[in-house]
């Protein structure tokens, strides 16, 4: 099924009004979070809310390839989640899998690229092959790069980086002058992917609860009372909509991105002139 084909001109003019922002962030991560809350307030259990956030998780790829997004990141296991209840984690790592299953020849056919971070070694062997087999077949697509971080933690992985380098220094490969962010983030899972420019945490909670420590040093944060499986494209466009209004600094001043700003408009009308 083509997603292109089957959006509704509502959802198109939506998305068209986004994009005239000129502001669409290139990576957006979300901590999926309130699934749980969600099935109690049905009067159901958790994995009828874990089931319902998959739902979610399906508009949102969809959304964001269509309106441009090149990577999307989603928080759908860390690894302190393994001390849940093993009905929950077991329950949790077979909607994984079916949802792979299920959904891998769409994602496919709309070019999605299927990857992952986090410790994946911890995860069932089916899992593993399914995830492994999925980037496999997906890898060479040229859409929305989705990023599943499952069994994973950011200190666990700024950890994993700094024994890795540990390691390379006492085998002479480096010395500790080499050491700079750009070398350390080589280091990290997310070493192939740019830093996040946008990260919406659902549920009304305020914390990003170990999830791309060092990546996030930049990003522009979205805080939703909507539970996740709430959260479907009209609140990420909400969220767009919010982050294009921002502006980004960096450290600096406003009056110094002005004038970035600036000098990049008029190289790029000098380039046009020259060109002609």
């Amino acid at each position: 099924m083509s997603w292109i084909k089957e959006q509704s001109p509502e959802d198109k003019d939506k998305q068209e009004l986004i994009k005239s922002t000129g502001k669409i962030p290139q990576h957006i991560a979300i901590i999926m979070d309130g699934n749980g809350r969600w099935a109690n307030q049905q009067g159901k259990q958790r994995l009828f809310g874990h089931r319902e956030g998959i739902e979610s998780v399906r508009d949102i790829v969809n959304a964001a390839s269509l309106i441009g997004v090149k990577h999307l990141t989603l928080y759908a296991f860390s690894i302190e989640n393994w001390k849940r209840p093993p009905m929950e984690v077991n329950g949790l790592m077979k909607l994984l899998e079916i949802f792979l299953q299920k959904e891998f020849k769409e994602l496919n056919e709309n070019q999605v690229v299927i990857n992952t971070i986090g410790k994946t070694n911890s995860l069932p062997k089916s899992v593993q092959k399914i995830l492994r087999d999925s980037y496999e077949k997906t890898k060479d697509n040229s859409g929305l790069h989705l990023n599943l971080a499952i069994s994973y933690g950011s200190r666990w992985d700024i950890m994993r980086a700094i024994q890795m380098i540990a390691l390379d220094v006492r085998g002479g490969k480096l010395s500790p002058e080499d050491i700079t962010d750009e070398l350390f983030s080589s280091y990290l899972q997310t070493a192939n992917i740019p830093d996040p420019d946008l990260l919406i945490r659902t549920s009304g909670e305020y914390r990003i609860s170990n999830f791309l420590l060092w990546e996030l040093a930049y990003s522009e944060i979205y805080f939703t009372e909507k539970l996740w499986p709430e959260f479907r494209r009209d609140e990420l466009y909400s969220a767009l909509m919010d982050y294009a209004r921002r502006e980004r600094r960096f450290g600096k001043t406003s009056s110094q991105i002005n004038e970035s700003t600036e000098q990049s408009y008029l190289k790029k009308v000098i380039d046009v002139i020259k060109r002609k």
